[in-house]
């Protein structure tokens, strides 16, 4: 299998190279003959490798944010006693996740998230809790198998055909479950 380094570069991948030395000259990182022999090797460059020689000394100008996601597992728990749970950015969504949630909070964001599934069971047992599901544009959420008592539900998304399909079950007692979209535009 070919290495990532070793796969060969487009014209629009050295011309981007070649705007982030612009960029690093008028931030004074590199000297106008620096400049020069920089962009003589991106223009020059073949591989990935030749192309990142060119600007991996340059803080900022190497992209360290997207890391591979872990493959997700078939089944997780989420265990939560008068605390706070969070997942949000990128991250696996299992097969089937679990929320425990007693006088708490859960807040689960989809919206970046890798789902390999077409359907994500979600089992809730929540007591005087709260539990926040945000899904992707496109997704479905079936919330019939939820035994609600003294409890409050508001989906904003509702059944469908899309993917991927929530299906929620489980027992909330005294407590809450919101599920949506993330908000778009100026006020959030």
């Amino acid at each position: 299998m070919t290495e990532p380094r070793d796969l060969r570069v487009s014209d629009a991948e050295r011309e981007h190279v070649v705007s982030l030395l612009n960029k690093a000259v008028g931030r004074g990182l590199i000297t106008l003959d620096e400049f020069t022999s920089r962009t003589d090797t991106a223009l020059a460059a073949v591989t990935r490798a030749d192309l990142n020689a060119v600007v991996v000394d340059l803080p900022g100008m190497v992209n360290t944010e997207l890391r591979p996601v872990v493959p997700a597992s078939e089944r997780v728990e989420l265990k939560n006693t008068m605390s706070s749970t969070s997942r949000k950015g990128r991250w696996a969504v299992p097969r089937e996740l679990v929320i425990h949630n007693k006088l708490g909070s859960t807040d689960i964001d989809f919206t970046d998230a890798e789902i390999p599934y077409p359907v994500v069971s979600i089992e809730l047992d929540v007591t005087a809790g709260s539990v926040k599901l945000v899904v992707p544009d496109g997704a479905t959420v079936n919330t019939d198998a939820l035994e609600m008592t003294m409890g409050d539900l508001s989906d904003k998304i509702g059944d469908g055909m899309g993917q991927p399909h929530f299906v929620l079950s489980g027992a909330i007692r005294g407590g809450s479950v919101a599920i949506r979209r993330k908000k778009r535009g100026l006020f959030r």
